[in-house]
């Protein structure tokens, strides 16, 4: 159930990050966005950690501040592999990276199991 809240989630940011950023444009079918949400989970599912591995020592010299430039070249990865997908340049790439993070993280808060109150 959550890997389907999480592509539908992805789908939804790129949504939002085609209305709202000039230069990521998205060219598809409600079909085609699932795909999209599905490649999205996969390259942050199995590539990313791999690239976050190999850059530990470049992350931690910036306090973490490489892990954006990570996240936007993901994406242009995913721009690589989807044909409906456009993102013309760094900035619309960064700019849909902030949304689509924002976005999975609303989502993942209010999805957490609310089981006991009493936790910190």
């Amino acid at each position: 159930m959550k890997l389907l809240i999480r592509i539908i989630a992805n789908a939804i940011a790129i949504l939002i990050a085609t209305r709202y950023i000039p230069g990521f444009i998205f060219s598809g079918s409600p079909f085609d966005l699932l795909i999209a949400g599905i490649v999205i989970g996969f390259i942050n599912a199995f590539v990313k950690p791999i690239i976050e591995l190999i850059s530990l020592p470049v992350v931690f010299l910036t306090l973490g501040l490489f892990n954006i430039i990570i996240n936007v070249g993901l994406l242009l990865l995913a721009d690589k592999f989807l044909t409906q997908l456009t993102i013309n340049g760094f900035w619309p790439a960064f700019w849909g990276v902030i949304i689509i993070s924002v976005v999975n993280h609303l989502v993942s808060h209010l999805s957490k199991n609310t089981g006991d109150t009493n936790k910190f």
